[in-house]
């Protein structure tokens, strides 16, 4: 079962307000940082698109994976209504084959906090480094455990509209100390307003947080060196305030 299912329909209208440009000079940044003459991207987990869009825009060779074939079917249409050519295709990120080297590899927006046991992590991060050459760049984010232990996920309510519906996602987290995961239990309440009908839609998406050493050793195993982690919105050192982090590694 896909992880998204029918919540992929209204994944960009509860992210209309993220900001996909910003976040993408931030990875141009972060790749011009880390590494050097990067031309090529692999987005492992791309969703539907919108950071490989901006990427393209400012001059990267993008391509995208994802495990949801709806993501990438939508991926497709955003990418074709900018008159873009950057390549999407449904893959597994934890068993991924690649037929031709990148300069980097990404993976945004807490893809790889989805991957909650050990081997899941591992065989991902091995997957990125079969992507690369060696020198190539390894930039993603994930929940910053130092963070998320000292703000707790809470219950959090999310209303958005439009000509045709109105719709609740309501988020309570359940935390599990010994897996070091949280149980995002998503309600998505999607009301017509013309029928006056309700749909329910339920999903959990079982999240990981990450503590440093464990990303560094797990790393190192796959075959990278770990450069930096920087928190997600300052790209300053990372704290007790940092709830998401960028981890920049090297393959070697």
């Amino acid at each position: 079962m896909e992880t998204f299912k029918d919540y992929a329909y209204y994944y960009n209208a509860f992210y209309q307000d993220k900001d996909y440009k910003a976040e993408a000079l931030q990875v141009d940044c972060l790749l011009k940082r880390y590494g050097k003459d990067i031309a090529s991207i692999i987005n492992f987990g791309c969703g539907t698109g919108k950071h490989d869009i901006e990427l393209n825009k400012i001059g990267y060779q993008c391509t995208g994976i994802d495990l949801s074939s709806l993501m990438i079917d939508i991926a497709k249409e955003n990418a074709k209504r900018e008159n873009l050519h950057i390549v999407f295709s449904v893959a597994d990120i934890r068993c991924f084959l690649p037929n031709i080297q990148y300069d980097a590899v990404i993976s945004l927006f807490h893809v790889m906090s989805y991957q909650t046991k050990n081997h899941d992590i591992l065989q991902a991060f091995r997957s990125a480094r079969n992507a690369l050459d060696r020198g190539g760049v390894f930039l993603f984010d994930a929940w910053y455990g130092p963070g998320v232990l000292s703000d707790k996920p809470c219950v959090r309510v999310k209303e958005i509209e439009d000509d045709e519906n109105r719709v609740v996602r309501i988020a309570r987290p359940v935390m599990h100390d010994k897996e070091n995961t949280v149980d995002v239990c998503y309600e998505v309440l999607v009301m017509n307003k013309a029928t006056g009908q309700t749909r329910v839609i339920n999903e959990v998406h079982k999240m990981r947080y990450f503590f440093r050493p464990e990303l560094e050793l797990l790393l190192q195993e796959a075959g990278f060196e770990l450069l930096d982690n920087l928190d997600c919105h300052t790209l300053l050192e990372t704290d007790y305030h940092s709830w998401t982090s960028y981890f920049a590694a090297r393959a070697v």
